[in-house]
């Protein structure tokens, strides 16, 4: 065991009957408190066609102080942009994570745009969670010869506050998982078991870029210009693919991420390959997120429930929100919304332990192939 315990609260949402928008999934939901304090999330609403939305809706609790169910609320973005749309008539804002970033005093919701290239990151700025501007896609600067700008991105998610990048600056930082040719799971389980990981192109980074000049209003995130590799596959579990989860959030321990990784299923499908989902759990260090603190070497979620193995995408949990449980005066309590096999949400409750197990190996960055 990981020694975060982690307890299923159920089933929290599933496509609504006749609600064309929803008839191919509800899934991978953002979570933030608004300011009223209450709880909203953003799923993805998956139309006829892949054809991707995103949604806001409002928690609703039962008596225990449970997630019980959701109010439909509208739609937050639709394919609109041109980087949101292709000339085939496809398209979709997918995936989202929205994150209260304190520096710009605004929501930063990160979320996966279907280019006419392929996915990528792309940002939108809110006051009130009902009312977005689009940001536009995230821009990167190559590091060491390793170009982030012309592949595939996904799963990025923006820190509350700014952190120190390497050289000390205080920075917005973006986690983010780049696909590089052949860093798919469908492409890595094909090369056997003894295959190298290549740890440039198979982890997950964090990135920087230049606050605003104090004082200054919110303005549109620059260049990230500086990379900092943090996690490559390492354990079983996650040794196809790792990627980002729900965004970072502060525990007496450190920045706390849930993220997800691939793996083979003991039984074949229909093409000899069958992939795995799970989630496990990243604790970074509070003054230095670069450095990994501890990293749990099972999941702590892995694919049980009907729901999870059956679905659009068969054995899947996927985390994307997180909501520290102040409410309830438990602050060492997570709610952990997730996708349920593409296609429905879920619901967990993580409990922090009191002191920070032995995890699995950190992978420090200095190590080499």
């Amino acid at each position: 065991m990981s020694g975060f315990q982690l307890q299923r609260l159920g089933m929290l949402m599933e496509p609504e009957p006749g609600n064309s928008q929803e008839i191919e999934g509800v899934l991978n939901p953002a979570a933030t408190r608004g300011p009223d304090g209450k709880l909203y999330l953003f799923p993805r609403l998956v139309a006829k066609g892949n054809y991707s939305r995103i949604g806001i809706a409002r928690v609703k609790f039962n008596e225990a102080g449970d997630p019980s169910g959701v109010e439909r609320l509208g739609i937050a973005l639709e394919p609109e942009a041109v980087y949101e749309r292709r000339s085939d008539g496809r398209g979709g804002c997918e995936d989202a994570r929205v994150t209260f970033v304190e520096p710009l005093q605004h929501y930063v919701m990160t979320y996966t745009a279907l280019s006419p290239s392929g996915p990528r990151i792309a940002l939108a700025m809110s006051e009130d969670l009902f009312h977005w501007e689009r940001i536009g896609l995230a821009t990167f600067e190559p590091f060491q010869g390793i170009d982030f700008v012309h592949v595939d991105n996904k799963d990025a998610s923006i820190f509350p506050v700014a952190i120190p990048n390497h050289a000390g600056k205080m920075q917005l930082a973006l986690l983010h998982r780049p696909l590089f040719p052949g860093t798919r799971p469908e492409e890595t389980a094909c090369q056997g078991e003894s295959r190298i990981v290549d740890r440039e192109h198979e982890s997950i980074w964090i990135s920087y870029c230049p606050m605003p000049p104090e004082g200054l209003a919110p303005h549109r995130p620059g260049l990230f210009n500086s990379h900092h590799r943090l996690a490559t596959p390492v354990s079983p579990w996650e040794k196809l693919k790792i990627g980002g989860g729900t965004p970072p959030i502060l525990t007496k321990h450190g920045w706390l991420i849930l993220y997800h990784g691939v793996s083979k299923m003991a039984e074949p499908g229909n093409d000899g390959c069958q992939l795995c989902y799970s989630a496990g759990v990243m604790v970074l260090s509070k003054e230095h997120p670069c450095e990994i603190r501890y990293r749990s070497a099972e999941p702590v979620l892995t694919p049980e429930m009907p729901q999870e193995r059956h679905g659009t995408i068969a054995n899947v949990v996927f985390p994307t929100g997180i909501d520290r449980r102040d409410d309830l005066g438990t602050p060492d309590r997570f709610d952990v919304y997730y996708g349920m096999a593409d296609n429905r949400i879920g619901v967990a409750r993580l409990d922090v332990p009191e002191n920070l197990p032995l995890g699995a190996a950190a992978d420090p960055p200095e190590a080499k192939v």
